[in-house]
C-alpha cells in the first residue's frame, strides 16, 4: 500500500507527540491511536499503518540481544550493559542468550546494528579469504 506524504507527516507528528524525554510512552501511543480511530480523518488507515511502522522501528532500536557461547559472568554483563547504554542511551531493553554455535566471543544486535565478535564469524571470514 502506497502512503501519501501527508499521511507520513501526520504519522510522524503523532509519533513525536508520544515521546517523553526521547522515549516512547505507551499510554500516549494508545491514546493517540484511539483518538485517530474515533475521529477517522482522511487516510487514517495509512496514518495508523505508518505510525505502527515507526513504533516497531523504535522498539527494535531500543532492544538489544547479546548472545554468547557460555553464560556470562555478572561483571561482564554489567560491563556490556554499561557500554550499550553509553552508546545507545537510556531505555534500552537488554536480553542475554546462550548460543553454543558461536564457539566463543559475543554477538550483539541492537536494532539493525550487529556486532559479531564470535569465533564462528572469524572462522567464516577466514574461510572467505581462502
Amino acid at each position: 500500500m502506497k502512503i501519501s506524504k501527508q499521511a507520513r507527516r501526520d504519522a510522524k507528528q503523532m509519533f513525536r507527540s508520544c515521546l517523553v524525554n526521547g522515549l516512547l510512552d505507551e499510554t500516549r501511543a494508545h491514546q493517540v491511536v484511539r483518538e485517530v480511530i474515533d475521529q477517522k480523518p482522511r487516510g487514517y488507515v495509512a496514518i495508523l499503518t505508518h505510525f505502527q511502522r515507526l513504533v516497531k522501528l523504535d522498539v527494535a532500536r531500543r532492544t538489544a540481544r547479546i548472545e554468547s557461547a557460555i553464560q556470562l559472568a555478572e561483571n561482564l554483563r554489567v560491563g556490556v550493559q554499561t557500554g550499550l547504554a553509553r552508546k545507545y542511551g537510556p531505555g534500552l531493553t537488554i536480553s542475554f542468550a546462550q548460543n553454543t554455535d558461536l564457539v566463543g566471543g559475543l554477538r550483539v544486535q541492537v536494532g539493525s546494528d550487529v556486532y559479531d565478535g564470535s569465533v564462528r564469524a572469524r572462522l567464516a571470514e577466514l574461510a572467505d579469504r581462502f
